[in-house]
């Protein structure tokens, strides 16, 4: 069974399911903006010519310089493209990443992006982590509030298990999670399995798998070899084929791997050499 192309978000919100991850559009350590802006800029922009209508950044992707870039590329946006960014996820540091969930941050960082990105309204908007040191309910409440007021539109979770998802939902409607899910990292199948179940989207984060499996005589080889692709776009085309409520996001600063990730949308696989490949 091979899964549609689309996916709508919400009820509202329709785009292709293999999306664009904008994280690495910042420099090689994601600090700072990148050595070769052009080059960054190209790959985003190269990423809608191909029909990508659905991206993903955050606040913390440089810090700010992620959202800078994506508006610098692509604004006016083109009718359709939905830009999803996250708050929630403070950087002090190069590699350190805290959560901050206070209210009065979470609003400002979204005033924030909504700058940046040069965006009247966020479409969808990602709390990158839940705060433990801030009651949830205040962090939920402070979207609702961004929500009521207009500012942004739909709310996701990012690497949330489903007890916190469901005690997110008594509160908010939930629209989506993002966690870190592929077919060697697979830690969350209960939480992807809730997703199907109540019709979210689930974004994985760092989707594609790596390691030798992805070697000639690996799993990953041995049916990337069979179909005329590469590891990678069996890797992609196999979350495509796990859940039709699967939405993944690939990033890459190469416009060649960018191209090369996008083709994983057309690989179709058969169910022999999915289980192959889950097993």
């Amino acid at each position: 069974m091979n899964s549609p192309a689309t996916i709508t978000i919400g009820g509202e919100l329709t785009v292709r399911r293999l999306g664009f991850g904008a994280m690495h559009m910042t420099g090689p350590d994601e600090w700072g903006p990148p050595a070769d802006v052009p080059s960054a800029l190209a790959v985003a922009r190269r990423a809608v010519e191909l029909g990508v209508d659905f991206i993903d950044t955050a606040d913390s992707y440089g810090p700010a310089v992620g959202e800078e870039l994506l508006a610098e590329a692509l604004h006016p946006y083109p009718a359709g493209l939905v830009i999803g960014t996250k708050a929630g996820q403070a950087r002090p540091s190069r590699s350190v990443y805290t959560p901050l969930g206070r209210p009065e941050y979470l609003r400002q960082q979204a005033e924030l992006s909504l700058r940046r990105l040069r965006l009247e309204r966020i479409d969808l908007f990602w709390l990158h982590r839940i705060d433990p040191r801030v009651p949830a309910a205040d962090q939920f409440g402070a979207l609702r509030q961004l929500q009521d007021e207009g500012k942004i539109g739909h709310i996701g979770l990012s690497q949330v298990s489903v007890a916190e998802l469901e005690e997110a939902r008594a509160t908010i409607d939930v629209v989506g999670v993002q966690n870190l899910y592929n077919l060697t990292q697979r830690d969350d199948e209960d939480v992807l399995d809730y997703c199907e179940r109540e019709g979210l989207v689930f974004v994985p984060w760092l989707p594609i798998a790596s390691g030798a499996h992805a070697e000639p005589g690996g799993a990953l080889g041995e049916v990337a070899a069979e179909i005329g692709a590469t590891p990678v776009q069996v890797s992609l085309a196999w979350l495509l084929h796990r859940s039709p409520v699967v939405a993944p996001i690939p990033g890459t600063r190469s416009v060649a791997h960018l191209e090369e990730n996008v083709a994983a949308a057309d690989i179709k696989l058969t169910d022999e050499q999915f289980a192959r490949l889950s097993a």
